[in-house]
């Protein structure tokens, strides 16, 4: 009789143990899940605060083009100067190539 109630309380454990290492990897996933969530609500904060503000700016932007004062043309037609020379090239289409 003692060795089947040795066998029952081997049994026992093993499945005690088993039962408990499953609340751990239940535990475990649950708090990976908790720090993904938490990850990817911390890149979609910034991803969305990345769009407010592009948006804000594209307003302001808008707004400014809008408003037809002297200092405003005159930034205007400096910014364009400042494209015209970015496209130039640097040397003459002919000339040698530098040594």
């Amino acid at each position: 009789m003692s060795k089947k109630d040795s066998s029952r309380k081997w049994m026992w454990l093993s499945l005690s143990v088993l039962a408990a290492l499953q609340f751990y990897v239940v535990r475990e996933l649950l708090a990976a899940f908790a720090l993904f969530v938490l990850g990817f609500g911390a890149v979609a904060v910034c991803v969305g605060f990345l769009y407010f503000l592009h948006k804000t700016w594209e307003a302001g932007v808008t707004r400014v083009a809008a408003i037809q004062r002297p200092a405003i043309l005159a930034a205007r037609r400096s910014v364009a100067a400042i494209g015209d020379w970015s496209r130039r090239p640097f040397r003459r289409p002919d000339s040698e190539p530098a040594q």
